[in-house]
């Protein structure tokens, strides 16, 4: 076909005429008229210019600025930088910050209360210390109100709601490989 000669229209379908009833048969469709130029008007909507660079922006992924001299993701990172990211991304902020309060105890309560008290867990609010003596453990439970105030100030307000203080661990009696389960321990036998 040459570029002189004129378009021809694209040659009608043939009508067929109506059912007896004057409805045509919704079986039966012809793209001829609004509908045939309907599908002209998409087919040729896709092959514009600008229609084809819209679709090659949305196939292509964003990946910000490709090249030049401005920084990027690409460029080397800080060390902290990089640390405070992945610990917003994991939420271990809370953890990391428990975790230090327990690295610095005795800092935090002063040095002859960390000599006989320990932290020993943290979770939801409540930190479980454990004491080497009975005497610490109430020293301790008349002490909690001041060492929430000053853990909350390194925490952050509302951390710590309540402090749960543990006695030292009791003496085991079981010896040997064998043992009773809810017996009485060793007691005077002498009647």
């Amino acid at each position: 076909m040459s570029s002189d000669e004129p378009l021809e229209p694209p040659p009608e379908a043939p009508q067929e005429p109506l059912e007896q009833s004057g409805s045509p048969d919704p079986e039966e469709h012809h793209d001829d008229g609004l509908d045939l130029a309907k599908a002209l008007t998409r087919a040729t909507a896709r092959s514009t210019p600008a229609a084809r660079r819209k679709l090659r922006k949305k196939d292509t992924p964003r990946r910000g600025r490709v090249s030049g001299a401005h920084p990027d993701d690409r460029d080397p990172q800080l060390l902290d930088a990089t640390l405070s990211r992945l610990v917003d991304d994991h939420g271990w902020e809370l953890d990391l910050r428990v975790h230090g309060v327990f690295g610095r105890w005795a800092e935090l309560v002063g040095a002859e209360v960390a000599q006989h008290c320990t932290p020993e867990s943290f979770a939801e609010g409540r930190l479980v210390v454990r004491t080497d003596s009975t005497a610490w453990a109430t020293q301790l439970r008349l002490l909690a109100p001041t060492v929430v105030r000053r853990l909350n100030e390194e925490l952050g307000h509302g951390t710590v709601t309540l402090i749960e203080v543990l006695g030292p661990h009791g003496p085991t009696w079981k010896k040997g490989p064998r043992s009773v389960r809810d017996g009485r321990g060793p007691r005077d036998t002498y009647g």
